[in-house]
């Protein structure tokens, strides 16, 4: 009979015995492994690379449900009906890169610096091949060497999550098999920003914060939101008064982002700040807060509210801006001192996706896409799959009344208006049952799973910790042979 694994060797979380959803399903196929179970390892088939497979997977099958809309003729509004739409293509044009401009010195771009470069890195060359007749569809070829690119983006982000969960790898399949990454993951090019944030905060777990500013800058450069995470290496400075790497991070990372936008920003002013203007001058956006009060099913033929509907009428939309940002702020006090006043200092994760939720549930654009920005976070802040999975299910349900409410706006009704207000209500909900867990899991650290599997550190703490959690482990035994 083949030895039984020692428990030493145990050394990585299995969800079945961890986790009560995934333990439940576990059931229709003979339940967890027990405690006197033989267990045999793989030298190939390690977990990482069983998550990096499925990523792989995942990123195909999200290239073929876009694959419809891949040649650009969109006639009879097929990239609704067919839920392909996507901007990478769309803004092919929009942008005059299929002209050969060059974003921001030749045409004015709605995007931060890096992401524009991002645009014109690809889509000049595509350009040149187009006029050189070398490919026959110019921009299906842009869209396709877009989803490769972001594609690579998207498994460095899956890989960088396990890099700071060695103990936990399958927690990454979380993020791998995300059914809202399946639908969004080219919609835009949020994956791009989405793996430097990821390695970033892989480099501050690993102790380098000048790495971690660096790409951080360069995340921030590319899409706002990383500039978040910030905020939460601020209070867990105030919390621990562990400041020198914090402060390196802070100045690499605002070094990067100055050293990419400056240039910019002076030779071409009016389209750097295109970004800034547009942001600035946006009204009630898609699915938020504000469009909810705005729309909301009053009963007899009547939609939404005076008060929000009376926040659109400004041009500037000056009213709109003071309250959304007066609550994301008060959102962040509220985050300040659940932080200062928990029992232990919250994990790193945990304080990031606090804010970047406040600032999505709070915020007057919400785009289908942004739903990217918080996948990895969440499952480092909580890698549970039953609430993870609802507020999925709540983001895939949402992406589809989207598509039907963009119909009826170009004058094909698929559904009352009322349809898309609940998916919107559905999404911000689950998200927030999901922020209400992680508050839990704060003001309860016996409760986080991710605690118990590192005796209580921070995996991703960095500094914050006491010493470098992710210790070298006790290698596996050899591989158990078994009786042909």
């Amino acid at each position: 009979m083949p030895p039984t694994v020692r428990p030493e060797h145990r050394l990585s979380d299995e969800p079945a015995n961890s986790d009560r959803f995934v333990g439940g399903l576990s059931e229709s196929i003979g339940g967890p492994l027990g405690s006197h179970a033989v267990r045999t390892s793989s030298r190939f088939w390690t977990p990482a690379r069983v998550v990096l497979l499925l990523i792989c997977a995942m990123l195909s099958f999200s290239w073929m449900q876009k694959s419809p809309c891949r040649d650009g003729a969109w006639a009879d509004m097929k990239q609704y009906k067919y839920f392909c739409y996507t901007d990478v293509l769309a803004l092919y044009y929009a942008e005059g890169l299929n002209e050969g401009q060059v974003p921001y010195a030749d045409h004015q771009v709605e995007y931060p610096v890096l992401t524009g470069a991002f645009m014109g890195v690809l889509g000049l060359p595509v350009y040149s091949l187009g006029q050189a007749e070398r490919i026959d569809n110019p921009g299906q070829t842009f869209y396709d060497l877009n989803a490769v690119v972001l594609s690579a983006f998207g498994i460095a982000a899956v890989a960088a999550t396990i890099a700071v969960r060695r103990r936990r790898p399958w927690d990454a399949a979380m993020f791998a098999a995300a059914p809202a990454l399946f639908v969004s993951a080219t919609v835009n090019w949020d994956l791009f920003c989405v793996g430097l944030a990821s390695i970033a905060i892989t480099f501050w777990a690993r102790r380098r914060p000048l790495l971690a500013g660096l790409f951080l800058g360069l995340a921030t450069a590319a899409k706002f939101y990383p500039v978040l995470i910030l905020g939460a290496l601020l209070v867990l400075c105030l919390r621990t008064g562990k400041w020198k790497e914090a402060l390196a991070t802070f100045g690499v990372g605002a070094g990067t982002w100055l050293a990419i936008n400056v240039p910019v920003a002076a030779l071409y002013w009016e389209s750097w700040a295109k970004f800034w203007d547009f942001n600035s001058q946006r009204g009630i956006d898609w699915g938020t807060l504000w469009y909810i009060g705005a729309h909301f099913p009053r009963g007899s033929g009547q939609y939404g509210f005076p008060f929000f509907q009376n926040l659109d009428t400004d041009p500037e939309h000056s009213t709109l801006n003071v309250l959304y940002l007066g609550l994301f702020l008060l959102s962040c006090v509220g985050i300040l001192v659940i932080g200062l006043t928990a029992p232990t200092p919250p994990r790193l994760a945990q304080l990031a996706f606090l804010i970047v939720a406040a600032f999505l549930l709070t915020g007057k654009v919400w785009s289908q896409q942004y739903v990217l920005w918080l996948i990895p976070l969440a499952v480092l802040a909580r890698p549970r799959w039953g609430a993870f999975l609802a507020w999925q299910v709540a983001e895939v349900l949402y992406f589809v009344s989207f598509y039907g409410e963009l119909m009826g706006a170009s004058g094909r009704q698929v559904f009352p208006e009322g349809v898309f207000v609940l998916a919107s209500i559905l999404r911000l909900v689950t998200l927030a049952v999901l922020v209400g867990y992680v508050i839990r899991d704060i003001r309860h650290p016996e409760m986080d799973v991710v605690r118990d599997t590192y005796e209580g550190e921070d995996p991703d703490g960095g500094v914050f910790n006491r010493d470098d959690v992710e210790r070298p482990l006790i290698e596996p035994p050899p591989l158990v042979k078994t009786a042909a």
